[in-house]
């Protein structure tokens, strides 16, 4: 995600430099017009705005204790990772201790749109930081939800909005799970659907990944693990029911030990 979101700053002409914790990962895009720093003080040293896209809570605030005091003044720190409602709460109260300006803006879209330039951020966070930012998101993104003033609505927006794509990814995988089971040419439901009003391009892409067995990540299993467990929480901590969730997550955790944990999320058809 941070190598395609770092790609399509390049082709807008923003000066970019980039740091990952495994330095073979972004050296690739130096081939781009990228700086590779070999460190993250020195990745955002000069930086007007530092966008952070890593896997967790525990990795961005280690990452902001580091970064935090290597920051330009008047810089802007732009949390991208699904960091949860706590973990939204975390990242602002450490930026706040800094006091360096910050945005919570977790991003929805997989590797394509990251790369493409594609993908939707959810941001939330002082408004006079708007203009700062713009450049850099309308860079990255087709279009940007400003969610409100209040730091950490971003987060709250993206879980809502994951509990529905992990939903149905599990569907997807168990209706093609029963046809298979039941002996059913898998191809016919995506023809069944395609075009009709409870179909949907998602249906057909990750149905299709499964009947052609393509699991390339984009999104991961354990990625939505991981996610369905911050959506949990917060379902939880709302006084909602979390039956639901508990079954997707259920599928994605069987996926997973099934040792298809790293690949894409249509995966969880394993789980079945």
């Amino acid at each position: 995600m941070g190598a395609g979101m770092a790609q399509s700053l390049l082709r807008e002409d923003i000066e970019v430099t980039v740091w990952n914790r495994t330095v073979e990962r972004s050296e690739p895009l130096a081939d781009d017009g990228a700086t590779v720093a070999l460190d993250p003080t020195a990745a955002v040293a000069d930086a007007d705005v530092v966008v952070a896209m890593l896997f967790d809570a525990a990795s961005t605030l280690e990452l902001m204790a580091t970064v935090l005091p290597a920051m330009k003044k008047d810089a802007v720190f732009v949390q991208c990772a699904t960091v949860g409602v706590d973990g939204a709460a975390r990242t602002a109260e450490v930026a706040a201790e800094h006091g360096v300006a910050f945005l919570d803006c977790p991003v929805l879209g997989t590797k394509a749109p990251a790369e493409q330039g594609k993908l939707v951020m959810l941001a939330s966070g002082d408004p006079a930081l708007r203009e700062r930012v713009q450049p850099a998101f309308e860079a990255m993104a087709a279009k940007t939800i400003w969610v409100g003033d209040e730091l950490g609505l971003g987060s709250k927006l993206k879980l809502v909005c994951n509990a529905w794509i992990a939903t149905l990814a599990a569907a997807v995988g168990q209706s093609l799970a029963l046809a298979k089971g039941l002996g059913v040419d898998q191809q016919l439901m995506l023809d069944a659907f395609d075009g009709a009003a409870a179909g949907s391009p998602y249906l057909q892409m990750k149905g299709k990944a499964i009947v052609e067995s393509s699991f390339a990540p984009q999104f991961s299993v354990d990625g939505v693990r991981k996610d369905t467990g911050l959506i949990r929480d917060a379902i939880e901590a709302a006084g909602l029911s979390t039956v639901l969730v508990d079954g997707v997550r259920a599928a994605f955790d069987a996926a997973s030990e099934a040792g298809h944990g790293d690949d894409d999320m249509a995966a969880v058809y394993f789980g079945y």
